[in-house]
């Protein structure tokens, strides 16, 4: 797989990660304060899969999408 298509699953990994981290931090914090970095984490990493969806598509229509077959939504 070309290195531009690993990098665009990796922020696909990371945006995943960073969703379950603000989820758990979600249910372990103790002040508002954690709630609102939580919040901005959950709201970064719905942002970044999108954008990185949309680029697969881009990837895909120009025919350099060498990933192998991804279910986007």
């Amino acid at each position: 797989m070309s290195p531009d298509n690993q990098n665009i699953l990796r922020v696909l990994e990371i945006s995943r990660e960073m969703l379950m981290l603000a989820n758990k931090g979600d249910l372990h914090r103790k002040d508002v304060g954690c709630g609102i970095i939580y919040g901005i984490l959950r709201d970064y990493s719905y942002k970044l899969r999108s954008l990185a969806e949309e680029e697969i598509k881009k990837h895909y229509k120009k025919g350099s999408w060498d990933g192998g077959e991804i279910e986007l939504p």
